[in-house]
């Protein structure tokens, strides 16, 4: 036996040219956060707010709907008439039920009637002035005018506002400077109100997107927020909807994003602000309330643009990412804010 082979303890073999690893120069972790926000909760609810349903849906739901109203009106007819039979005190305290439940019935009618009333009213004023600054009409303008006073001649917060219109109404004689003086003297203090709607909503709408991680959450957020939004801005203008005419003016404002191209542009402003600085800085939840929040205030500019009885001429269209940037001051460490 060799020396080497007797000999007790711990063998030592060195190796040649040893590399150890260092931590600096291990591969660098893929990023998680490399995918752009897109905003897909605002997406899919102006998907579902601007989708048209078919004609074949449109009787389907009709039809369904005379046909459960036909069966729940008989069998409660049968059922009170049976009632009656047994105990008569009792059965007539049932038709009076049914007797206050179509009263309520008919007054949401007439109210719904009377909000689509409005809306149209708005709609007209707005026709009537662009036909006068179309043609240049100063009666055609005069008759705008007069339409919007009435409107808001029961209004008290409008008092002072109506008074200096009325003060300086006879000195225009052009049309388009007294719509000009209308929108800064009337409707130019509707427009902050209806602004701080919009960026009341688009912050909720971020706020929301961004802390709640439930599926089909931030969808239904999204678009109740904007139905809310956009009812509370028929009221500022005047045009104060129901439950029907709220999903018709939701309808409108979608119509109008897409016929004026809004809908491409806010690709851009999405693009712009996912890569911002603020963006980087932010995890991807974050990213998806502030594109979420700028979108629900596109809506609510569009929002503003439809409900408005006088079109933006004198005074300027609210900028969007302006408005972005003062609803998102401060929530998430700052927004971006622009001209």
């Amino acid at each position: 036996m060799s020396k080497d082979a007797n000999r007790k303890g711990p063998v030592l073999i060195e190796l040649d040219e040893v590399q150890t690893a260092k931590p600096a120069e291990a591969p660098p972790v893929p990023e998680t956060q490399t995918i752009a926000p897109t905003g897909a909760a605002m997406g899919t609810a102006m998907r579902l707010a601007a989708r048209r349903p078919s004609r074949l849906a449109k009787w389907f739901w009709s039809l369904l709907g005379a046909l459960l109203a036909a069966v729940v009106s008989v069998a409660a007819w049968d059922f009170a008439l049976g009632l009656i039979a047994r105990s008569p005190l009792l059965g007539y305290g049932v038709v009076a039920l049914i007797a206050g439940l179509l009263l309520v019935l008919f007054v949401v009618a007439v109210r719904e009637l009377a909000a689509f009333g409005r809306l149209k009213r708005l709609d007209s004023i707005r026709q009537a002035a662009e036909a006068a600054l179309a043609t240049g009409s100063l009666d055609k303008a005069r008759g705008a005018m007069g339409q919007l006073t009435r409107l808001y001649s029961g209004r008290a917060e409008m008092e002072w506002a109506l008074g200096r219109y009325a003060e300086r109404a006879g000195e225009p004689l052009d049309a388009d400077v007294l719509l000009a003086l209308g929108e800064r003297e009337l409707l130019q203090p509707l427009d902050a109100l209806a602004l701080k709607e919009v960026e009341a909503a688009a912050r909720q709408v971020a706020t929301v997107t961004a802390l709640v991680p439930i599926a089909l959450a931030d969808v239904a957020a999204a678009l109740t927020s904007n139905l809310r939004m956009i009812r509370r801005i028929a009221e500022v203008y005047g045009g104060r909807s129901g439950a029907l005419g709220n999903w018709r003016l939701l309808k409108a404002v979608m119509t109008h994003l897409v016929a004026t191209g809004a809908v491409a542009m806010g690709d851009d402003m999405i693009g712009s602000l996912a890569g911002g600085s603020v963006m980087a800085k932010l995890s991807r939840r974050f990213g998806e309330g502030v594109i979420n929040g700028a979108l629900t205030a596109r809506v609510g500019v569009a929002a503003m643009e439809v409900c408005r009885p006088l079109p933006f001429a004198a005074v300027a269209r609210p900028s969007v990412s302006a408005t972005v940037g003062r609803a998102l001051k401060g929530l998430f460490g700052g927004g971006k804010s622009g001209s």
